[in-house]
């Protein structure tokens, strides 16, 4: 038996914190508190029967060929939520597609909060693609390799946005915060209802290796799919919240969302996986902003 001294071995704290992803891969994703379904939730939009609800509602598939793409919006508008949906992206050569999942508001100065999954030739990563809108302004990339498979099965990909801040995270480790710095003169989204989108359609002209990469139409149709969609959030409606009515869709037990903000354990995890598998941070590139880095990079 191994001898039960730490003497010689590394930090134990450093090692919790590198296999915590790994741990939730491996122990939470088979179960799956959600129930969503998605006849109930989600309203198919556009592809000429190339999106479909399936098995009862459980299940959502969107599907791109080469005559067009599909894609879906929820039924509700939500004012701060903590929204999780679970996808298993596009399988194979899926150079060319991009599916997004994202919220957004509507006007000239919208609001919104991107996950984009540029598909890649087979055997490469996808790139996992993350922007905030603020009153039509974006222009906030990090960019992430996945540390597995997005193809072989199911991920959970979520979005905290409450007014201290947005986190994006996936299959529950956090990979990036956009936190609510108005007090500087950052906009914030806080006023704007966003309703939740997807879709999957071709952008060979930059999607992959800057367009160099086509999309093969041999391997078409292309497909994702989508189940356990869960929102837990504030229903905009008439011009309301349903956090302050009293039929509030959110329990006293359920909203700590409202008020959650990253622990030193998220932080820490959340710094691993901008170490090892971020690609691009909008806040390091000095050569895109001239004038100066955006002022959130400075106090973030």
């Amino acid at each position: 038996m191994a001898s039960s001294s730490s003497s010689s071995s590394p930090s134990w704290t450093t090692l919790l914190v590198l296999m915590i992803p790994f741990l939730f891969n491996a122990f939470l994703l088979p179960a799956s508190p959600v129930d969503g379904n998605m006849y109930n939730d989600i309203d198919l939009t556009w592809g000429d029967g190339r999106a479909k609800i399936l098995n009862n509602g459980d299940l959502l598939t969107l599907s791109l060929d080469k005559a067009s793409g599909s894609g879906f919006q929820s039924k509700n508008e939500y004012l701060f939520g903590k929204i999780d949906m679970q996808l298993k992206l596009v399988s194979g050569n899926s150079a060319g597609t991009v599916t997004a999942y994202y919220l957004s508001s509507k006007g000239a100065t919208w609001d919104e909060i991107d996950f984009e999954f540029l598909g890649n030739l087979s055997g490469d990563p996808y790139i996992l693609h993350t922007n905030v809108f603020c009153q039509g302004k974006g222009n906030r990339e990090q960019q992430f390799y996945l540390w597995f498979d997005p193809t072989a099965d199911f991920h959970t990909y979520s979005i905290l946005w409450n007014p201290q801040s947005i986190i994006f995270s996936v299959d529950g480790t956090p990979i990036r915060e956009f936190k609510n710095l108005e007090f500087s003169g950052i906009p914030f989204p806080k006023s704007q209802a966003m309703r939740i989108y997807s879709s999957l359609w071709n952008t060979d002209d930059w999607a992959t290796r800057g367009g160099l990469v086509k999309t093969d139409w041999t391997q078409a149709p292309f497909t994702a799919s989508y189940r356990n969609f869960n929102a837990d959030a504030c229903v905009w409606s008439n011009g309301a919240s349903s956090c302050n009515s009293a039929s509030t869709t959110t329990s006293a037990s359920s909203s700590s969302w409202l008020s959650q903000q990253l622990d030193t354990t998220g932080q820490e995890r959340m710094k691993w996986v901008q170490k090892n598998y971020m690609i691009y941070n909008y806040c390091t590139d000095a050569k895109r902003f001239p004038q100066g880095l955006p002022p959130e990079c400075k106090l973030s």
